[in-house]
């Protein structure tokens, strides 16, 4: 297939344009480089790569390749709370706008596997998992973006995809250190301590590996998941803050967590997620919590720059 990858050089896309090109596929990837990252230069041998220098938002840009394509994966986004705080313009304009310029561009019947947020989940309720029916109601920005930004999608693409990731973790060429997991085990390595608010507040997890593969399942398998919306992450991640610590700790026994009381965490999110709709399809996680926690150990012997985090 020929793939058209937006914000392909991005912490996910580094990790699936590879096994994309891998699989046999021939990948164009758009992306404004805007961190600076090179985490492409790895595959740029492989002649079934183009990789072009622009953005998104483009119509033009995305008009000469969208239609050409079999199958698109819009992966551009501002990523996060913080982020979209810091520039509400831009969160807004390549959230939501440059989603609106691809259902213009795209042919009305063209696969569309979009990542959306199971953060759009917001609050849910106690000893309740949220399924793909529970309530969106987000409690950032940022996830009001994206929950819109589902809706425009799937009104205009019968065939899109929607996948609600869970809090992604773990290695990628393109390192993010401001996802939780990711952020609490370089404190754990560098700092040894972290200071929790609300350490009972919930979430799920997955491996941003385990991300990259449910692209590859989908692409497998769109016969019969087109048009369906699925959370992807763990059924066995979801933890609190304070049980991710634990865990941590387990690996790293100086690594020292206090509860404040006094205090709130600026992310207000808190719930459980259900992954039973994409196992049914045959897809299951393949690295644990704990896999992500001792590969990341690893990694931060490498990684000792703050600047991998989602802000310009």
């Amino acid at each position: 297939m020929k793939i058209l990858v937006t914000g392909g050089a991005g912490y996910i896309g580094s990790v699936l344009v590879p096994m994309l090109l891998f699989e046999g596929h021939s990948v164009v990837v758009i992306d404004n480089f805007r961190y600076g990252q090179t985490s492409l230069l790895d595959v740029c041998h492989w002649s079934e790569l183009t990789v072009l220098r622009g953005d998104a938002r483009d119509v033009n840009l995305l008009s000469r390749h969208a239609r050409k394509a079999d199958v698109i994966i819009p992966l551009a986004c501002i990523t996060g709370a913080p982020a979209c705080e810091q520039d509400r313009v831009a969160a807004q304009t390549t959230n939501v706008e440059a989603i609106k310029a691809l259902v213009v561009t795209a042919g009305a019947q063209q696969p569309v596997l979009f990542p959306t947020t199971n953060s759009g989940y917001g609050v849910g309720q106690s000893n309740a998992s949220c399924t793909e029916d529970s309530p969106l109601t987000p409690v950032s920005f940022y996830g009001q973006l994206k929950v819109e930004a589902e809706r425009i999608l799937r009104e205009a693409q019968p065939n899109a995809i929607v996948f609600r990731l869970a809090t992604a973790f773990g290695v990628s060429p393109r390192m993010r250190l401001d996802l939780l997991v990711n952020d609490f085990v370089y404190r754990a390595v560098h700092d040894r301590f972290v200071i929790l608010y609300e350490g009972h507040f919930m979430r799920n997890y997955v491996h941003v590996r385990d991300v990259a593969r449910a692209f590859l399942h989908a692409l497998s398998h769109l016969d019969t998941m087109s048009g369906q919306v699925y959370n992807v992450g763990r059924d066995d991640a979801n933890c609190s803050k304070l049980e991710l610590c634990q865990r941590i700790q387990r690996r790293l026994p100086h690594f020292v967590f206090r509860s404040e009381t006094v205090g709130r965490d600026p992310d207000q999110r808190d719930y459980q997620v259900s992954n039973t709709k994409i196992r049914a399809t045959g897809f299951e996680p393949r690295y644990s919590l704990d896999d992500g926690i001792q590969e990341l150990i690893k990694g931060y012997q490498i990684v000792r720059r703050t600047q991998f985090a989602n802000e310009a």
